[in-house]
């Protein structure tokens, strides 16, 4: 090792200061005036997720995210670290929705599926990495060739397509959007989940969409119990655009929800099922802004 390398923080020390980054501007829609995002598509990909052994954490806290921004999640797939297969399953969900996450290895494969496989370094991303590798007193002669090569691949970027947004403070690691509607994310959770909530202010969404409303009624029937009468509730409810869902909680009875525009029949109902099913409502209003029962 060179004798100029930076020495490690002794035993005891404080934590390095990690550095701040500045955030990227709010581009002009990428979808176009007047279009928005209604529906996504999730893709994680991952041998490792297949095999069992990595959970995927990642796709519900894309799904968790969708769902309070009223943003309609219809696809989540799992899928091999496979060229052929990562190509084909972006141009089929970028074909059918305005949002797709990916998640895992995908290197330079969504450049492939808009028909360009240029590549080139992103030179902000590179100053951000040596900042944040500076902050953690990792100097360059500490680290192998091949270590060095490894980093630098992670700001190699197709050329055309893409854009490169840098939604977090905290974070040197940016989103890459290509055509406007495939964000491509790191599988680590912890990275995944903070660009995932940096990305809602780069995500054109209505301003005036109609946000619905979930009431959620708490039994401690068991689910084969109340089978019977939400199965005939959800056929009442079809008509109306009403949701009805059921998700048991483990040895504690099962959560019944209620989505729909309309509160005041959503709590019309909810009076209904907590009759029913002998239970009680525990939060109602609107997506992601649901208040416990006063």
């Amino acid at each position: 090792m060179s004798s100029s390398s930076a020495a490690p923080p002794a035993p005891g020390s404080p934590p390095p200061k990690m550095p701040s980054f500045d955030l990227s501007p709010v581009p002009k829609n990428p979808l176009g005036e007047g279009n928005y995002v209604t529906s996504a598509g999730c893709i994680i990909i991952g041998d490792e997720v297949l095999n069992g052994k990595t959970k995927d954490t990642n796709s519900n806290y894309f799904a968790k995210w969708c769902f309070n921004l009223g943003i309609e999640l219809k696809r989540v797939e799992v899928i091999a670290d496979d060229e052929d297969e990562i190509v084909e399953a972006v141009r089929r969900m970028a074909s059918k929705y305005e949002l797709v996450m990916t998640s895992g290895g995908i290197g330079p494969t969504p450049d492939d599926a808009f028909g360009n496989g240029d590549l080139e370094y992103h030179d902000e991303t590179l100053r951000r990495m040596q900042e944040n590798l500076k902050a953690r007193r990792r100097d360059a002669t500490e680290q192998t060739e091949d270590m060095l090569t490894a980093r630098k691949r992670m700001a190699l970027f197709p050329a055309t397509h893409a854009e490169v947004i840098f939604p977090t403070k905290e974070l040197w690691v940016p989103v890459v959007r290509m055509n406007g509607r495939v964000i491509i994310l790191p599988g680590v959770p912890r990275l995944c989940e903070a660009l995932i909530d940096g990305m809602e202010k780069y995500t054109p969404i209505d301003p005036n969409r109609p946000r619905p409303y979930r009431l959620l009624v708490h039994t401690k029937w068991p689910e084969s119990n109340i089978s019977p009468f939400l199965v005939k509730l959800t056929e009442r409810c079809k008509a109306e655009g009403i949701k009805v869902g059921s998700y048991p909680k483990w040895n504690n009875g099962v959560d019944v929800s209620l989505i729909g525009n309309d509160l005041e029949r959503l709590q019309e109902l909810g009076r209904e099922v907590e009759k029913e099913v002998e239970g009680t409502i525990t939060s109602q209003g609107k997506i992601g802004e649901e208040s416990g029962k006063d």
